[in-house]
């Protein structure tokens, strides 16, 4: 998959995903103003074009990106195992990514809903599931 910060100045390339998963965090909410819609890449990510991207350490544990010319929020990146979730946007040419999983439900505001059924964790069950992974 190739994709593309608004300006083109960021180019980014993974292996072909299908999902996207959605983070209701306070700190993605804050970032977007809105969910983050990521798609879960690993460590198969390369960047390129004409511009390196800005990073912003958010945790003690993860990095924001985004491009420094035109604002776009290109990931989040786990800093100890260097596996990234890159902005569903980035990907305009993609039409067959499907909602599989929502993380911090409890952090959702009342204001909006997805109607598509998947696999919700708190903030809680999401750490466990996730630092499983990570040893």
């Amino acid at each position: 998959m190739k994709g593309s910060c608004l300006c083109g100045a960021i180019e980014v390339s993974t292996a072909d995903q299908a999902n996207v998963d959605v983070c209701h965090c306070t700190t993605c909410r804050r970032w977007g103003s809105g969910p983050m819609l990521a798609v879960h890449c690993g460590t198969d990510v390369v960047f390129g074009g004409k511009q390196k991207p800005t990073t912003y350490q958010s945790s003690d544990w993860a990095e924001r990106g985004f491009c420094s010319i035109c604002g776009t929020h290109l990931f989040y990146h786990l800093l100890s195992s260097d596996e990234y979730a890159l902005s569903a946007g980035l990907f305009q040419q993609e039409a067959s990514f499907e909602m599989s999983s929502q993380i911090f439900i409890e952090q959702k505001p009342d204001y909006y809903d997805f109607a598509n059924e998947t696999v919700t964790m708190t903030g809680e069950q999401a750490f466990a599931h996730f630092s499983k992974h990570d040893n």
